[in-house]
């Protein structure tokens, strides 16, 4: 009665083998029934699910098949095939069926089914009907539980469809689950909390909560706990600029047998990851298995819109125009919608972003600007704050490209605002925007990259950076130094285990230094002052009662003190890369990015348009106008 449906089918096990045993069909269907769960495809494996339905199937042909425990037997049988090929029709017959018949049971097991097997964007209207319907129901039952789950379809119906009352129904949920615990229905409500604060920008707390959810809550999702958990970090990784840390991750559970059938978001998702990385070989054979039959073939089931949300990043990223634009065709109809996951497991904003991705990606900057700036729109009204902030900056690269829209002036502003963002949600600016074509105006009304150059002036222990007039005074880094070897060589790629083995010169990227410690002891120095100023920040953010703040300086922190013990071996000699290209993609990448923070705080115009032409990866490159450097050891 708490609703723990994968405790409970330990027990159906056992009476449906007494039931067979005694030779009595009614318990044997009760026991059939409870087999299947809650939801459908509750087993995924194909041994399993086989399994569940022979039971299944054997405690029907037992039974009058004008009888209640027939219908409801059929009504599971149809819904678990109805799931996997994605036709609704039978099942919203078998609801027809359960109304007729009259049966609350009945017909509340008919309506959660069917609402399960009507996950795509485009049954929204039918979902929510089912749903009020479901509410309707349950009072007849006589099950407490079933109000629960017709009120958690309900709410999480209103936030797919990004309804303003989607949160006052949560509220009402919260409210009826402090009196009437269901373990499945709080196992859905928790990781739609971890979503609401990923909205709000609490980054760090929102992977905080995730894991929490994991590690304790695990059990009431059963085989849905490790996608949903993947799909949250996913989320959190990606507005954190760190996505391609989820590479080994991403592909241990791409080819997991506990996936839905219908889930197709983990080979978009992990070549999303593989593509911010510069696995181009990776991400490209991910679309390709995406692909095999056509996008359009995939099924629109309730992680379709993350699924093509990674693919248009990924398209975006590759550069592939073909896959951009197959993508917006499938897209379009739901251009209204929010990018929402399941039962609300995760939040992307505005389906908008990604059609204008696709935009961007074709060479269309006045749909680009348009559809981005109704993203930024919606993902404001969403109070997706992560998401506006993205779609923001990409409206800026957007609204700088050739064509009628285009506004130099609105881009830079528009550049501007999404740096504030970014910086007041400790959020850089996530991978994607490294290909972007954004061109401030110089002081001629002119673009860098028409005859402007860049300039990387060390002096001592500080670094000026010019562009277009703007300079930024910024305290030494060796993220800076990778920086100037890349912008004093536009537009090729260098292997990051290359930059890290102190690859020098202004030339080719051939002329490379001799190898060289990942740390040396000035930079050791100011490793370990960093970890003193983290410390007394976090203290100071604690003292101002901001605990997200002050747990995500810690977990610089404690990162910083794992980089010290990597970069040391025995008796406390340095190390060195030593040709090992995913330890080098990591450091080089934070480094960089560490660099690229430096610049924005000192001006966060500059350091915006420097972050929207370096790419970080296996191999790193800058898109920008060449850097003339003096100074230090490029």
């Amino acid at each position: 009665m708490d609703g723990d449906p994968w405790t409970a089918r330990g027990h159906f096990a056992a009476a449906y083998g007494q039931a067979e045993r005694g030779g009595d069909p009614h318990m044997l269907a009760r026991a059939a029934l409870g087999l299947g769960g809650l939801w459908a495809q509750e087993q995924r494996t194909v041994a399993d699910a086989a399994a569940t339905r022979t039971r299944q199937r054997a405690a029907l042909s037992r039974l009058d098949p004008r009888s209640v425990l027939a219908l409801r037997l059929r009504i599971r049988l149809t819904a678990e095939q109805a799931y996997r090929t994605g036709d609704s029709g039978p099942i919203l017959a078998q609801v027809a069926e359960a109304r007729v018949v009259g049966d609350p049971v009945a017909k509340v097991e008919a309506l959660t089914l069917a609402h399960y097997c009507t996950m795509g964007p485009g049954h929204g209207p039918l979902r929510l009907e089912l749903a009020q319907e479901l509410i309707g129901e349950a009072s007849g039952t006589g099950r407490p539980g079933d109000l629960l789950v017709g009120l958690l379809l309900h709410t999480v119906d209103l936030f797919l469809d990004a309804h303003p009352h989607a949160a006052r129904s949560l509220a009402e949920l919260r409210e009826l689950l402090a009196s009437h615990e269901h373990k499945a229905v709080r196992a859905v409500v928790e990781v739609i909390e971890v979503m609401l604060d990923i909205r709000a920008g609490r980054l760090a707390a929102a992977g905080a909560q995730a894991e929490t959810w994991a590690e304790r809550g695990a059990m009431a999702a059963g085989v849905n706990a490790r996608a949903w958990y993947g799909g949250q970090l996913g989320t959190i990784r990606w507005f954190q600029g760190r996505i391609a840390e989820l590479l080994p991750m991403l592909s241990d559970l791409v080819d997991s047998p506990t996936l839905s059938e219908t889930d197709y978001s983990t080979y978009a998702s992990l070549a999303l990851a593989a593509a911010s990385a510069g696995d181009r070989p990776l991400a490209t054979s991910m679309l390709a298995r995406l692909r095999g039959r056509g996008l359009a073939a995939l099924p629109e089931a309730a992680s379709w819109l993350l699924t093509m949300y990674c693919v248009a990043e990924t398209a975006w990223l590759l550069g592939d125009a073909a896959v951009a634009a197959e993508a917006a065709v499938l897209l379009a109809p739901y251009v209204r919608l929010p990018v929402i996951a399941g039962h609300g497991i995760t939040c992307l904003g505005s389906v908008h972003h990604s059609l204008g991705m696709a935009a961007l990606t074709t060479g269309d900057a006045d749909g680009a600007t348009g559809h981005l700036r109704a993203a930024v729109h919606d993902n404001t009204s969403l109070g997706h704050r992560p998401a506006a902030a993205l779609s923001r900056a990409r409206l800026a690269q957007a609204l700088a490209l050739p064509g009628r829209s285009q506004d130099l002036a609105a881009a830079e502003a528009e550049l501007v605002v999404a740096a504030k963002e970014a910086a007041e949600l400790h959020m850089p600016p996530p991978p994607g925007i490294e290909r972007g074509t954004v061109r401030l105006r110089d002081d001629t009304g002119g673009a860098p990259g028409r005859g402007t150059t860049v300039v990387c002036r060390r002096r001592g222990k500080r670094w000026d950076v010019e562009l277009s007039g703007r300079v930024a005074a910024v305290d030494h880094c060796v993220g800076l130094e990778y920086l100037a070897v890349l912008m004093a060589n536009p537009g090729q790629e260098m292997p990051a285990a290359e930059l890290a083995a102190g690859h020098g010169g202004q030339g080719p990227a051939g002329s490379a230094t001799p190898a060289q410690p990942l740390l040396d002891e000035a930079a050791k120095r100011q490793y370990k002052q960093r970890l003193a100023e983290l410390q007394d920040q976090a203290d100071q953010a604690d003292l101002a009662d901001e605990p997200d703040r002050a747990a995500e300086l810690r977990g610089e922190r404690d990162w910083l003190i794992g980089e010290l013990a990597s970069a040391t071996g025995l008796g406390g000699r340095a190390r060195r890369f030593a040709d090992n290209d995913e330890r080098a993609r990591i450091a080089v990448g934070k480094a960089i990015r560490r660099a690229l923070d430096r610049v924005a705080d000192s001006d966060p115009v500059l350091g915006a348009e420097l972050r929207a032409h370096v790419r970080t990866g296996v191999r790193c490159c800058y898109l920008g106008p060449r850097a003339e450097h003096t100074g230090g050891r490029p």
